[in-house]
């Protein structure tokens, strides 16, 4: 008799960092009593929770403000270089408007004032899980387009280098290819050639320097 498959939904993966053991005793006892939760990774300091960030990938990370070695906003705009699709609940023991406003200019969706409770808790993991999702999904449409136009460039490379068109529709194709570091370089050294037939020597000084930084 066949097993009936059981589909299991995806824990959402939770960072935790604060400078004082008991906020972070609390957050983590809090958040083991919301179903779906895990809690990956815990930091006693700005700078412990990028590196942690940098390795668990977390979903959501809980930043208090002022922690050691870095800030908690901080600590956030770091995250998001690495992981642009990382939720943030920042958490303080003050409500401090100038601090609110700023962690809203670089993307923080929640702000909880210490001590809050396992509902203020759970309903800020609920409105950061779906801005998360928002997020991903947007990400995801970009990446898929880009690779559309990327695929789109190399047909019409192909094209170009079989029939040695150098006009400015050619230089601009192959020139779009090059902005990209995974670029290969067999379009590089068409565009090379098109620069040297097309006399344009100081965008072939700016080809040539672009393509020593890759191969040293």
């Amino acid at each position: 008799m066949t097993q009936p498959e059981i589909s299991q939904k995806q824990k959402l993966r939770v960072l935790i960092a604060d400078d004082v053991q008991e906020t972070r005793r609390n957050t983590r006892l809090m958040l083991a009593m919301i179903d779906d939760v895990e809690v990956v990774a815990i930091a006693s300091n700005g700078l412990q929770a990028v590196q942690l960030a940098k390795e668990h990938h977390p979903d959501i990370v809980f930043l208090d403000i002022n922690m050691p070695e870095m800030d908690g906003l901080t600590a956030y705009r770091e995250i998001l270089k690495n992981h642009p699709d990382t939720g943030c609940v920042i958490i303080s023991a003050e409500k401090d408007t100038g601090v609110l406003r700023t962690a809203m200019s670089i993307g923080v969706q929640e702000y909880l004032i210490k001590p809050f409770t396992i509902e203020e808790l759970e309903s800020a993991v609920a409105r950061v899980h779906e801005r998360v999702d928002q997020t991903r999904r947007k990400l995801a449409q970009t990446d898929q387009l880009q690779r559309q136009r990327e695929a789109y460039l190399v047909q019409l490379a192909v094209e170009y280098a079989k029939s040695r068109r150098t006009d400015d529709q050619a230089i601009e194709v192959f020139e779009q290819l090059a902005e990209n570091p995974r670029c290969e370089m067999r379009w590089l050294q068409n565009l090379a050639m098109i620069y040297i037939v097309r006399k344009k020597w100081g965008r072939l000084k700016i080809l040539a320097e672009k393509v020593e930084q890759r191969t040293t």
